[in-house]
């Protein structure tokens, strides 16, 4: 058993934000039918290198991008922009409980696809959108993609080295927490129609996501009113917290409060430091960042990062090197919690793929389904939920509706 087994989602999104959403809900137990394009599929198949498996169409595999976003899926081939693609999409959507998409706002209520439509054909039906700047508003119109929204959201104002250029974010981090914020509104909207019986929709946009992620730092220029700037791995309200350089290597160190900078002051053998007017109090410590940073990095200098992380980890510390992602994959911790899981594609063969964020004792997350070739599950999908025949099958191919 999962959590959602029995929950069936209608999934026509692609790239990452609804694909991820879409996901996890399959980790937890959906059954999740990918709708495509036929022939082209979804774009990120063809987002690479590196790809794996054997060629097809224009492909040379399937792409790593693709894989990483697309387990637990079926995926089947509709043309929606055909009548009888349409005419499918409503049908599907009559045995689904939930349907994701991403399109520009309005191409999808201008093929009777939209809400409105849909909310009326099926009333229980919960229609989650994900888009750009979302489905209201004066941006609601402009496609939105995760770099531009990292820039126009205001994250890489601060995020990069001090004196240096505004940085991206090394992964799409509006992308992908977009589609988690999406998959809990969607949880939400499904426990609402256990109550009401009513579906209802749910608007996620790429830049209310980033807005809402700005977290503590949005909060302290909406209290403070100071706009916030480049602290490179610096915490704004905290000190120290932030990246050392020892001897031989980068390390991070974190402390949040009195009792940690204590301890800290003990294990460098500095217990003045505990009532140094300059340093007693965070707030003072954040005053006089760069002094302390300074002094800091003077005494890690002198060792080796490994002996100073064995140090701070036996004192309880929170503190950490600074890995490379080939080596935070062999860590044993990372094998411990299985966060390498391996699937059986169906043109691969095994695919490594990253492990599940969420652990359950009595429900867990599982690999049913490895990432699907392209419409891999269509014959399979309109006979089995839809009663379709060989026949009626056929017919839709010669139509190009599938």
């Amino acid at each position: 058993m999962q959590p959602l087994d029995g929950i069936r989602i209608l999934d026509i999104t692609r790239a990452l934000a609804g694909p991820y959403c879409t996901m996890m809900l399959g980790d937890l137990g959906a059954d999740v039918i990918k709708v495509e394009r036929p022939g082209v599929g979804d774009e990120t198949r063809g987002w690479g290198p590196p790809f794996v498996g054997e060629p097809y169409g224009n492909y040379p595999g399937e792409s790593a991008y693709f894989i990483a976003a697309n387990r637990n899926k079926r995926s089947i081939t509709v043309n929606i922009q055909s009548r009888e693609g349409q005419g499918l999409l409503r049908k599907l959507a009559g045995v689904s409980d939930v349907l994701v998409e991403n399109y520009r706002t309005g191409d999808l209520d201008k093929l009777g696809l939209g809400y409105a439509e849909m909310h009326a054909l099926h009333p229980r039906l919960i229609y989650c959108s994900v888009s750009g700047y979302g489905r209201t508003g004066p941006f609601a119109d402009r496609a939105g993609y995760d770099a531009v929204l990292q820039a126009e959201g205001g994250m890489m104002s601060i995020t990069g080295p001090i004196e240096g250029p505004q940085s991206r974010v090394g992964i799409p981090i509006i992308d992908i927490t977009s589609g988690m914020f999406a998959s809990t509104a969607i949880l939400a909207a499904l426990r609402a129609r256990d109550i009401t019986g009513e579906g209802q929709l749910v608007d996620i946009s790429l830049f209310d996501s980033h807005l809402a992620l700005l977290t503590n730092v949005a909060s302290n220029y909406l209290v403070g009113g100071k706009p916030p700037g480049r602290l490179g791995n610096a915490h704004p309200n905290l000190v120290p917290y932030d990246s050392f350089q020892a001897r031989d290597s980068w390390f991070v160190l974190g402390v949040a409060n009195e009792k940690q900078w204590g301890i800290l002051c003990d294990v460098l053998n500095r217990p003045e430091w505990k009532t140094d007017p300059r340093y007693e109090t965070n707030r003072r410590r954040v005053e006089n960042r760069s002094v302390l940073v300074g002094e800091l990095n003077k005494i890690f200098s002198q060792q080796n990062a490994d002996h100073w992380l064995e140090q701070l980890v036996n004192a309880g510390l929170p503190c950490g090197r600074i890995n490379t992602v080939p080596e935070v994959f062999d860590l044993p911790h990372a094998r411990a919690r299985e966060m390498i899981l391996e699937s059986e594609h169906a043109s691969a063969g095994t695919v490594k793929l990253p492990g599940f964020p969420y652990k359950f004792s009595a429900t867990p997350a599982e690999i049913q389904k490895p990432p699907p070739m392209l419409g891999e599950h269509t014959e399979e999908v309109l006979k089995g939920l839809l009663n379709f025949s060989a026949e009626d099958v056929a017919s839709l191919r010669e139509k190009g509706a599938i």
